[in-house]
């Protein structure tokens, strides 16, 4: 296939923010709005580096660990799961994030997250963040629906009056009234996942994080999810999507950015970087969206 070459920019210097956002070249998409022109990005990460330290061998007991530890006999390997990433996301934006499995990218989205601290470099995110990161994240399933709605909620910061408040539409939105007060180990990884959504995503939130979580549950469940995800973005919510699904990316994001090796290789309209993606074009200069 021919080269990815759109508006080609030089590539981001390790101390420059090589963020960009995207608000008039890309072809329009049906469930995007546009970033708002001259506000403060909601997003800002700045050389971002993130190192994980991975143990050369398996040791089988805590006894022999600490041994081994006593006489420094542990060795280490460092994987870098991001390498001097710079992303600016603009108030209003709708971003998608692709890449490769182990190219970084629900690193990245931890660590805009907040619940992921980088090794190197900052990221800062004004506004109230709504996470979707990981199916069944932060419930027990030894709890019923009902008490893991609440747990969720505290979780995410709300308070008891205010779950209160949202219960009713939490529950009428996951579809699970009849099952509401069975222990969430009986549930299907469908019902978690609507479960999961439902609570994430009922809040006045300025940005929303989701991680695959769109790819689970059935047809009509999908629906109401992208239907949600429209309105949140009609309110001027900034949207960061992590996904596989190339045309639930093409759908829902105006912008898409691709990690390849934890490093970003590609910042433009999403339907170029997507068919950049797919086609397996080598990337040249980062393209930074206009």
């Amino acid at each position: 296939p021919p080269p990815f070459s759109p508006r080609r920019a030089r590539p981001p210097s390790p101390s420059a923010s090589a963020g960009s956002s995207s608000n008039g070249t890309a072809t329009a998409l049906r469930t995007t709005s546009e970033p708002l022109a001259g506000a403060q990005p909601v997003i800002e990460v700045r050389d971002v580096t993130v190192r994980y330290r991975v143990p050369r061998e398996r040791v089988p007991t805590f006894k022999e660990f600490a041994i081994r530890w006593l006489r420094r006999r542990l060795v280490y390997e460092e994987f870098l799961a991001l390498s001097q990433v710079n992303l600016t996301v603009q108030r209003g934006e709708a971003v998608g994030i692709i890449g490769r499995n182990g190219a970084g990218k629900t690193t990245l989205l931890k660590v805009i997250a907040r619940v992921l601290r980088p090794t190197v470099g900052t990221a800062i995110i004004r506004g109230r963040v709504a996470p979707l990161l990981e199916l069944g994240a932060g419930f027990d399933h030894e709890l019923s629906g009902r008490e893991n709605v609440f747990l969720n909620g505290a979780l995410l910061g709300r308070s008891r009056r205010e779950m209160l408040r949202r219960y009713d539409d939490i529950v009428a939105f996951a579809e699970l009234a009849e099952f509401i007060d069975a222990p969430l180990r009986t549930y299907s990884t469908g019902m978690v996942a609507r479960l999961g959504f439902a609570v994430a995503t009922d809040v006045e939130a300025d940005v929303l994080l989701v991680d695959e979580t769109l790819s689970v549950g059935d047809f009509e469940f999908q629906k109401k999810s992208f239907a949600r995800i429209e309105d949140f973005l009609r309110r001027g919510a900034t949207f960061v999507l992590v996904s596989h699904a190339s045309e639930t990316v093409r759908t829902l994001c105006r912008r898409a950015v691709w990690l390849e090796g934890g490093r970003i290789v590609a910042d433009g309209p999403a339907d170029e970087v997507v068919d950049a993606f797919t086609a397996g074009a080598v990337p040249g200069p980062r393209v930074a969206a206009s």
